[in-house]
């Protein structure tokens, strides 16, 4: 799940892939079933580089490819136990200039370089007062903003490429903030996927790596680049009650 502008009546299956690219940026697919009342924004935290500018990060249409999940999960043919252990992995002045707003497949979407920058975003999709204060963890961090429309559907994967401030790290997600209240536990329903370059040997406690190569189900072309066909993944399930926050993937 995520952090929503507004009130949602359920978020299920989640699915999130995140992958390393050269000059130390990381590619993040996101995708997710919404039930909304009215028009919100869901907003993601993202650790970027210091200095990440308005265009930092790089919105990538995959409209054309709503099945990319269910094609990537075709690589884990077996079915296993879901895990239910431990979650693994761990002041600037604003501009006056409205954010720029992305046509990316059916959403709008916005680069909020800081905090102090949600000033410049339509007030509709703002967190509620108050939010980033409960969250000091994020005062370094940029967001990626995806306007939603009403009503219930599978939203089709959101996929970008941001600067990374820490390039050996890889980074979900993963908090859940409705209504502007923080709770130390929130529900999950999560699948996790990830690939790791040859030089990164990431702590993977609980996942599982993927029985084929990727490429073999995944539609290179239509991922536009965003995954390795020639390599294998690693799939991590997680659901029920569980410590509110990202997951960061760190070399052992």
């Amino acid at each position: 799940m995520c952090c929503f502008s507004g009130v949602v009546q359920s978020v299920t299956r989640t699915r999130i892939f995140a992958r390393s690219e050269p000059e130390g940026r990381q590619a993040l697919v996101y995708a997710m079933s919404i039930a909304a009342d009215r028009e919100v924004a869901m907003v993601l935290p993202l650790p970027v580089a210091p200095g990440t500018g308005d265009d930092g990060v790089r919105f990538i249409d995959l409209s054309a490819y709503p099945r990319f999940f269910d094609d990537l999960h075709l690589a884990w043919p077996a079915p296993k136990a879901e895990y239910r252990g431990p979650v693994p992995g761990s002041a600037v002045k604003p501009a006056s200039a409205p954010l720029p707003v992305v046509e990316v497949g059916s959403f709008e979407a916005s680069f909020v370089p800081t905090i102090a920058d949600f000033s410049r975003l339509d007030e509709r999709f703002r967190l509620p007062a108050g939010t980033w204060e409960q969250l000091p963890m994020y005062r370094s961090f940029g967001f990626a903003v995806f306007k939603l429309k009403p009503g219930k559907r599978d939203v089709h994967p959101m996929a970008f490429s941001f600067p990374r401030a820490d390039p050996h790290a890889l980074f979900f997600p993963t908090v859940h903030i409705h209504d502007g209240v923080v709770r130390l536990k929130a529900a999950f329903d999560h699948q996790l996927y990830c690939q790791r370059m040859p030089s990164e040997m990431f702590v993977l406690q609980g996942w599982r790596e993927s029985d084929h190569l990727l490429g073999q189900h995944v539609d290179t072309q239509r991922a536009k680049g965003l995954i390795d066909p020639q390599g294998h993944g690693f799939l991590i399930e997680l659901k029920g009650q569980l410590d509110n926050r990202d997951i960061v993937l760190r070399p052992a």
